[in-house]
């Protein structure tokens, strides 16, 4: 298998590195209006901003739409440290995040305003160790990357054409080993050095 035949498929497979990155940045709440029935009424609350308090008037929830359109929702803890947020962004794109109690990213879930979707996972440290995506091609690819370094490591992925996939890189994010199974059944692998030059391969 030639070398261009190989980067085609770690392309694929590895797409998910360039997927969500407004998806992995940190979101704090938007407000807008909110709508509650009554009885046989209809009750409408206008606002810019909503504030959820506990007993004790702690903010626990917030609501908002800011200037730049996004509009989000914050649950913070009791501390008052931001937990989870919903947000969608002017372009339509729409996130879920999740945080610890350090206020570091957990995981993001997310749709891009060009249909694709994804989650990301991240250490305390906030490095991304993991993404899974599906591209608005029906493309599905599942990434780990290296917790020190974060270049991605290893690629599962399928093809919109249902050709399976997988990637092993080494410490500098060069793809070192490729295997695959093409649409009409037949497998390949291939090797290459820490230049990109293909060392060995199958067939």
């Amino acid at each position: 298998m030639g070398k261009a035949r190989r980067l085609a498929n770690v392309a694929v497979i590895l797409a998910v590195a360039a997927f969500g990155g407004a998806l992995s940045s940190h979101f704090w709440p938007a407000g807008s209006s909110a709508m509650a029935a009554v009885g046989h009424h209809t009750r409408v609350v206008t606002a810019e901003k909503f504030v959820l308090v506990d007993s004790a008037g702690h903010d626990r929830a917030l609501m908002q739409v800011l200037d730049n359109g996004m509009a989000g929702l914050a649950v913070l803890d009791t501390t008052g440290r931001d937990r989870a947020e919903v947000r969608v962004a002017s372009d339509g794109s729409a996130g879920v995040g999740f945080y610890d109690k350090n206020g570091n990213k957990v995981a993001v879930v997310g749709e891009g305003v060009d249909g694709g979707a994804g989650l990301r996972i991240f250490a305390a440290n906030g490095a991304q160790l993991a993404a899974l995506v599906v591209s608005a091609k029906g493309e599905a690819a599942l990434t780990l990357f290296d917790p020190k370094s974060g270049l991605a490591r290893a690629g599962l992925g399928v093809a919109h054409d249902g050709q399976p996939g997988l990637v092993l890189s080494d410490g500098a994010g060069k793809d070192r080993a490729e295997m695959h199974v093409r649409a009409n059944g037949k497998p390949g692998l291939a090797l290459a050095d820490e230049n990109g030059k293909t060392i060995a391969g199958l067939p």
